[in-house]
């Protein structure tokens, strides 16, 4: 990802080096550099300085590797073909006259395709319970989708009987870019929707500060629920059935496990308990 997005970069400043033909305004070039590591140091930088030879200077910056839209997009398509229709629809820059240009029109498309054919090949792994899972592709969900790759979903529902994927950043953000972005370009309908939810979160959005988490409250909790509430709205909105998934921690105590499931009762959802981090699959049977 980080290689085709720079490889564009490259493209865009070389243009401008050997004539602009395009009509690139310098000062309106929509394209950042990208790379895989945070360092604010280099989020607004001057490029191109040292002389004629090295281009014309201008702002410039770098963003980290899953902000760049080449991470969105290599998640969204369904396979090469797609791949390069949709890299070559992006905007790169604008001309004096505010007309946009496309990495189409600098033929970047192609060999940002070339760099990113094995890429699209999801990716298989196995749990420590030998289980397969597909790990492909990492949006952010801030900013663009936060799913993974269509192509791992979709394959992962020719070879099993259930897929479970994740919509990153709460169900007020990944799962509803899930719904309207995901499954809108690719015709994937859900069966159900898992909200995780954890008593020390509630309890921080109840009022609590973070180093009085691990004492009992049920009176905070009952007011960060409200929270919890407002993402189980938001995903029976979208026509599927929500359940509510408690990560417990150690230092949850049951009264506040059951204002949980009691509040969830009330909102017509079920509440489960999982202890997954400590005992595996084993701790999530009941959810399954």
């Amino acid at each position: 990802i980080t290689s085709a997005h720079n490889l564009l970069a490259a493209l865009i400043d070389n243009h401008i080096y050997w004539g602009n033909d395009l009509g690139f305004d310098t000062r309106r070039v929509a394209w950042r550099r990208v790379m895989d590591m945070n360092d604010r140091a280099l989020r607004s930088i001057v490029s191109s300085l040292g002389g004629v030879a090295n281009g014309f200077p201008r702002e410039d910056g770098f963003d980290i590797t899953v902000a760049s839209e080449v991470m969105a997009i290599f998640c969204l398509s369904t396979d090469l073909r797609d791949l390069t229709k949709r890299l070559g629809s992006v905007i790169v820059g604008y001309t004096r006259d505010r007309k946009p240009i496309h990495a189409r029109d600098l033929k970047a498309e192609g060999p940002m395709t070339v760099l990113l054919k094995d890429a699209l090949l999801p990716n298989l792994v196995q749990t420590l319970e030998n289980n397969p899972a597909f790990i492909h592709g990492g949006p952010f969900a801030n900013i663009a989708h936060g799913c993974n790759s269509v192509i791992a979903t979709q394959t992962a529902l020719k070879l099993a009987d259930y897929v479970v994927t994740e919509a990153g950043f709460g169900a007020d953000l990944g799962a509803e870019k899930f719904f309207d972005i995901k499954c809108r370009k690719t015709g994937l309908k859900p069966s159900a929707a898992v909200i995780v939810a954890t008593i020390r979160a509630l309890k921080m959005h109840g009022g609590i500060a973070k180093e009085d988490l691990g004492k009992e409250n049920v009176e905070a909790l009952k007011k960060g629920i409200a929270n919890l509430a407002r993402h189980v709205e938001n995903v029976k909105g979208f026509g599927v059935p929500p359940v509510v998934a408690i990560n417990r921690f150690s230092a949850d105590t049951d009264a506040e496990l059951q204002a949980v499931r009691q509040a969830c009762a009330e909102l017509h959802v079920e509440a489960i308990e999982c202890n997954h981090w400590a005992e595996g699959s084993a701790g999530t049977e009941t959810l399954a």
